[in-house]
């Protein structure tokens, strides 16, 4: 929407279920307390995006120029320096984080990616660094030729020792199948082209320069040290933007479900939406619609020109749904390790939970995202990520046993004390991941019908039923608009943006 004001003379009218901006990649905010839903990097390898963030919240100033965001000098107005916004004293405002990710495994804190030091040895014992090592050697002697499958991809890129010790048990707690179930598809568009032997490069580069530049284009996404962030939440930019949005004469209204789009002659004449709150229906006659709603509930509530076996195969599309347990507690206790000895938290981002004896899949630290996220800056506010079916069981548990079992697995793994606990609440988000699995074998089937309908263009990651991050996302939606405006027909570009080209010629999308 914001592209169409900025761009053409298109009205963006925007229907929105909900009553917030942003989907999952809104700010909720509790008592002050503010949480990222599934933790959002604002980092991308795309110029574009990157510079698009920054026109909406500028960049924080830095005390000394060691960060400099230059772009093939186009503009010095992304360099750091006196220039920069002061989060103390504005909210408009990027702010440039360090990122740390770990794996908790054994009771242990492990980096993420897997680094060869003497912490990883002393964790995993020297006997299992072995056998990682020979089955990683042996995998690269003799690869899996044709990858059938998920664990097929992790083997590859990782040998069949490390999968099983930080992929496998991970990847199933988030996905509830296992990882021969999920096409390799997954991989390529999530993990792209880490593998153990970048890592180890990475490591080997860190040790003997420093990359200034925030793009960090030589980086793969995986091992980037540091992102932007807006200070109160990716919410907070989305907020921004719709406030440009309405200023330029777009509009967004609140409050309403898409519920039925009707196709004649390759076209969609009217779209139905539904008041959440009175179930009055309503009805546009747009020129054009973008769809982010779910593939799923968009084919099944097409009316007109429709094949049945369509409708089959979006009734057999899957999604993995999503609760975050918000817990504010006085400190954590990470297992009174040394390194931690007089502080109130641990430095990570976010920690991967292999723990099998315990549901929550990852741990964010919301204070280390931005501290502006707390009400109050002496406690510690945490995120714990469960993964589920909407209707399961967990779905379906009471906000109180959900926070207390919140805090009785932090409890259990040695991450808080009972003592610290002062309040909680949580958060269920619907759909937040299309699964590769299921009748996702047959999607090209609705790519195709769809492709077909001249003023339909599916975009973003449940529109699209494609496992993006919010820049490639972004991307899709910039690149309709890209076509609108040179009259490009063809919707191919659309598809290709975060595609693997292993994968995109498999696929038929060329």
């Amino acid at each position: 929407a914001y592209e169409l004001v900025k761009r053409t003379n298109i009205r963006p009218i925007i229907i929105e279920q909900t009553d917030f901006v942003g989907g999952i990649s809104r700010t909720v905010n509790y008592k002050g307390n503010r949480m990222d839903i599934g933790g959002h990097r604002f980092f991308s390898k795309s110029d574009r995006v990157m510079e698009w963030w920054m026109k909406i919240l500028p960049l924080e100033y830095q005390e000394n120029n060691s960060v400099s965001i230059q772009y093939h000098n186009k503009t010095s107005r992304l360099e750091t320096g006196k220039r920069g916004a002061d989060p103390e004293k504005v909210d408009r405002v990027m702010l440039i984080r360090k990122r740390l990710s770990r794996i908790y495994y054994l009771r242990r804190f492990f980096d993420y990616p897997i680094r060869l030091n003497g912490s990883t040895i002393k964790n995993l014992g020297l006997i299992r660094i072995i056998k990682i090592g020979v089955s990683y050697f042996l995998n690269r002697i003799k690869p899996i030729r044709k990858e059938e499958n998920l664990e097929d991809f992790f083997i590859n890129r990782f040998g069949k020792e490390l999968y099983l010790t930080f992929f496998k048990d991970y990847t199933e707690k988030v996905w509830g199948v296992t990882c021969k179930e999920i096409s390799p598809e997954w991989g390529a568009q999530r993990i792209k082209g880490l593998s153990v032997s970048k890592a180890l490069l990475h490591g080997l580069r860190s040790v003997f320069s420093k990359e200034s530049d925030i793009k960090q284009k030589q980086t793969e996404t995986s091992l980037i040290d540091r992102f932007l962030y807006p200070k109160f939440g990716p919410g907070h930019l989305w907020e921004e933007v719709a406030k440009e949005i309405k200023l330029c004469g777009g509009e967004i209204i609140f409050g309403q479900e898409a519920v039925e789009l009707n196709l004649i002659d390759k076209k969609i004449i009217s779209v139905v939406s539904r008041k959440v709150d009175t179930d009055e229906l309503i009805c546009y006659n747009p020129d054009m619609v973008f769809s982010t709603m779910p593939v799923k509930d968009l084919i099944l509530g097409m009316k007109g020109e429709i094949p049945n076996e369509l409708r089959d195969i979006a009734d057999g599309l899957i999604y993995r749904d999503f609760i975050t347990v918000g817990i504010l507690l006085n400190k954590m206790n990470p297992q009174k390790i040394k390194e931690y000895e007089g502080m109130n938290r641990v430095p990570d981002n976010w920690i991967y939970i292999q723990e099998s004896d315990v549901k929550v899949g990852r741990i964010q630290v919301f204070n280390n995202w931005s501290p502006y996220l707390l009400a109050s800056q002496d406690k510690v506010w945490l995120g714990l990520e469960y993964f589920c079916n909407e209707g399961d069981e967990l779905w379906l548990m009471s906000d109180e046993d959900l926070k207390k079992m919140g805090m009785d697995e932090l409890i259990k793994i040695g991450l808080a004390d009972r003592a610290d606990f002062l309040d909680g609440t949580v958060v269920r988000v619907p759909k937040t991941y299309p699964a590769y699995f299921g009748s996702y074998s047959r999607f090209i089937e609705i790519r195709q019908f769809t492709d077909k309908i001249e003023n339909l263009f599916l975009i973003g990651r449940n529109g699209m039923h494609k496992y993006n991050n919010q820049d490639h996302s972004m991307l899709t939606a910039m690149t309709v608009v890209d076509n609108l405006i040179s009259g490009e027909k063809s919707k191919a570009a659309i598809w290709s943006v975060n595609t693997e080209d292993e994968y995109h010629e498999e696929t038929g999308s060329n």
